[in-house]
């Protein structure tokens, strides 16, 4: 986007000399080094906050290994007044009062959007600061509207766009390698994507205007238009703002909920024409090398799934996939991986139907994973650990509700399966699994519809750990909301599984909320450890009740509507400074 050259013919090359012979000018050191600026202060941070999380993995870890074989944990009760201080105001806070993850609606119809959290917003205002900061410094205001002033804005707001490319492709990757080390969500860091396009969007825009403003200035809009005939730099720089608008109008809350696979693709082809834009404009500057290293981290993220795709579904007679149809308008997918996955709760896939929608992949939580022997294996005996490995099938399971395009489109593949239909499929992943529960004593777990899906995992996950002394948690707590008692079905088999664990009893409650019962006889509670009530569940009350049998730390985890994850963020705050207490979310948003 940047470039001294950016004037009609009549100054083209009197402004090129300037910039690309042997003497630099002041201007373009700090159009350099301000884009270094930038690049060393977002490192600086991630360094920083991984350095945080890896301190506090540690505490959990040794919280973890001293609960083991203490069943009261009340050292680890006592909560920290000025780090609950913290989290209520400022890490688990909304921006205003108590909506985060509920969307905000325009006209009470179109989704658009959420508001981001107090700790988010903070960050996104020193990214905003920034970029507004080093683009003003250093620019001749007293001299506003003069050729040389108008040289210098146009080439500080083209180089701070195409730096900030670098940490925009970064953040916008499955394969974010900053996920994992800062235990941050992909949802997260996909908001915080969407704003950095945003900002480089304005710097274009700012970038074409002061050319635009000067070339009028000394040519007229006729000079303009030979440069648009003629100059193969200001046409590619043209192509690149147009493209840098386009993405941001079509990139809406609003049109990616309504047309996702349509945006999707679209996303990409822009993307692809605004780099080799890029690439020609910037032909022969400094500014470049930012560029290319944009375009090689998009290269090889997009590789790296490539290879994870192909690994984990060629050979071994491919990636199989049982869909059938369930009452709720859901769909339970069982999948026969190719290769050996080792499940962590929390983790999610993404899955790829090409009988159904192509080369497209759509984000699911896998509620369960089991390992079982291959039937058509010719290898006999097991002889070593490679072989025994080679005898084992991994399957994946997900529950996945009717909506629009492709889960509707598998839907109706399910019925006419008659019950059940096998398919091919491709599966990427897996992803997410950044949060481990084993090191709080008491656990508590809330599920709107189908994020129950994500949270039978960690279920199965503490019980076992529970029954085998591996893990601190003593209390475990599900709290499910569903529409109609049919929606059990969706995890029967599993939950089966789940209540005959040894010493479930000891560890394991679970609430049932009706909200739409067809009739009283619905509501009925099988046991005292299994109960079930009509309508919605009073999350404050709740989470009180929790916190008054508290077991050592707590932890709160809720998957849901956004309504529902804001109750309990509401709830969890309160008692921060009076309980021990950490709220982890669960979210996906595109």
């Amino acid at each position: 986007m940047s470039t001294p050259t950016s004037t009609p013919m009549s100054t083209a090359t009197s402004s090129a000399s300037s910039s690309t012979g042997a003497p630099v000018s002041t201007s373009s050191v700090d159009n350099i080094r301000f884009a270094t600026y930038i690049l060393v202060s977002l490192a600086s941070l991630a360094g920083a906050f991984c350095t945080y999380r890896l301190i506090s993995s540690a505490a959990r870890y040794i919280r973890r290994l001293t609960c083991l074989n203490n069943d009261t944990q009340m050292y680890f009760r006592m909560p920290s007044i000025w780090l609950g201080r913290v989290k209520k105001h400022l890490i688990y806070a909304p921006l205003f009062r108590s909506r985060h993850m509920q969307e905000l609606q325009l006209l009470g119809r179109w989704g658009i959007g959420v508001l981001p959290t107090r700790f988010q917003t903070i960050f996104l205002t020193l990214v905003i600061g920034m970029n507004l900061a080093l683009c003003a410094t250093g620019i001749e205001w007293s001299q506003a509207g003069t050729p040389n002033m108008l040289d210098h804005l146009r080439n500080r707001a083209g180089t701070l766009a195409v730096v900030n490319l670098i940490p925009l492709v970064i953040m916008g990757g499955r394969n974010n390698p900053l996920i994992q080390c800062l235990k941050i969500s992909f949802d997260t860091f996909n908001l915080v994507h969407r704003w950095f396009g945003r900002i480089i969007v304005i710097e274009a825009v700012v970038h074409t205007i002061s050319f635009t403003v000067k070339a009028v200035k000394l040519a007229g809009w006729k000079g303009i238009q030979a440069d648009l005939q003629s100059s193969k730099l200001i046409i590619s720089g043209f192509i690149g703002t147009v493209g840098f608008i386009f993405i941001i109008l079509h990139s809406s809350a609003i049109l990616r909920h309504a047309f996702y696979e349509t945006f999707l693709h679209m996303h990409i082809l822009v993307v692809v024409l605004v780099f080799a834009a890029l690439y020609i404009h910037l032909d022969g500057l400094q500014q470049l090398i930012y560029v290319q290293i944009a375009i090689s981290a998009w290269a090889i993220e997009r590789g790296v799934r490539l290879a994870l795709m192909i690994y984990r579904n060629a050979g071994r007679g491919g990636t199989l996939a049982t869909i059938e149809p369930l009452a709720g308008d859901a769909i339970r997918v069982t999948i026969k991986m190719a290769r050996p996955w080792n499940y962590q709760p929390g983790q999610y896939m993404f899955l790829t139907v090409p009988s159904i929608g192509l080369w497209t992949s759509h984000p699911f939580s896998v509620a369960w994973s089991d390992t079982e022997e291959r039937l058509d294996s010719e290898k006999g005996l097991a002889m070593n650990r490679q072989d025994i490995l080679a005898l084992q099938q991994t399957t994946v399971s997900a529950v996945i509700r009717r909506r629009d395009g492709f889960t509707n489109a598998l839907y109706k593949k399910a019925e006419k399966g008659h019950g059940r239909l096998t398919i091919t499929a491709l599966v990427e992943g897996p992803y997410g699994g950044l949060h481990s529960l084993r090191s709080y004593g008491s656990v508590l777990i809330f599920a709107g519809g189908v994020g129950i899906t994500h949270q039978v995992g960690y279920i199965r996950d503490l019980v076992v750990g529970f029954a085998n002394g591996t893990v601190a948690t003593r209390r475990i707590t599900l709290v499910w909301i569903i529409q109609s008692p049919e929606h059990l079905e969706w995890i029967r088999p599993w939950m089966t599984a789940i209540l005959a664990l040894d010493k479930r009893r000891d560890v394991l409650r679970i609430q049932l909320f009706v909200t739409r019962p067809r009739a009283t006889k619905e509501i009925h509670s099988p046991s005292a450890t299994v109960q079930m009530f009509p309508g919605r569940p009073n999350v404050d009350t709740l989470v009180g009740l929790e916190c008054e049998a508290q077991v050592g730390a707590m932890g709160v985890s809720v998957c849901g509507t956004g309504a529902l994850a804001d109750d309990v963020r509401m709830a969890v705050r309160k008692r921060q400074g009076v309980a021990n207490i950490d709220f982890v979310e669960e979210s996906y948003s595109w």
